[in-house]
Order: structure tokens, then sequence, then C-alpha cells
């Protein structure tokens, strides 16, 4: 099976950044979409960014436009979410996941099939 390791979390001061590397490695896939959500204590997973594979197509949730950038390297098989302007809110465990069946970026979370084991970032006041 396909496993994604996420990395590059952890304490920040609101203003600062971070950026959070997504390795693949397994069973060779063709993935259409790899896409970032997180999740805050008591609240749901939510998306965050995803990115075609060709690397071109993007999309970002609006409380993160401007200040998150997605990103991708091919030859190393990772996906990075680069971190801008934190602030306390984005506080929140970061997933990466992979769907390798739809053709379009898509924001739900049924959408993807492999799931990494997520990435703490804190980001204090």
């Amino acid at each position: 099976q396909v496993q994604l390791v996420e990395s590059g979390g952890g304490w920040v001061q609101a203003g600062g950044s971070l950026r959070l590397p997504c390795a693949a490695s397994g069973r060779p896939f063709s993935s259409h979409v790899m896409g970032w959500f997180r999740q805050a204590p008591g609240k749901e997973r939510e998306f965050v960014a995803a990115i075609h594979w060709n690397g071109r197509n993007t999309d970002y949730v609006d409380s993160v436009k401007g200040r998150f950038t997605i990103s991708g390297d091919n030859a190393k098989n990772t996906v990075y979410l680069e971190m801008n302007s934190l602030k306390p809110e984005d506080t929140a465990v970061y997933y990466c996941a992979a769907d390798k069946h739809t053709f379009a970026i898509m924001r739900s979370a049924l959408y993807y099939d492999y799931w990494g084991q997520g990435t703490q970032v804190t980001v204090s006041s």
C-alpha cells in the first residue's frame, strides 16, 4: 500500500512560517490530486489546499488564500505546503492526502484514497 508521511510541523509564533513536506512511498501509483487537510481539537477535518499532479492547477480554502502555497516535486514524490503569516486559528493537525480517482480538485475528504498520519502545527499568539 502507498504510504504518505508528513513532517515539518512544530511550534511557531503568530506571523511566522512553516513548510510541511509530504513524502509518498510504497507501490507506484498515478494520483490526479494531492491535498492538505487539517483538524483542530473538537472540530471537523477541513480542506486546506490541493494541487493537480501536473503542478499547475491549485485550490485553497478562503482562510489561507494569499498565505499558504502548495507545490510538488514529482522526482522526489513529495508535496509541500508552505505556510506564511501563520495565525493562532491555523493551529491543527495537518494531514496529507492523495486522490487517485477524480480528475478535478475536490474539497471533500471522501474523494481521497490515501492519508498520512498527520503532523501537529501550533501557532502561539
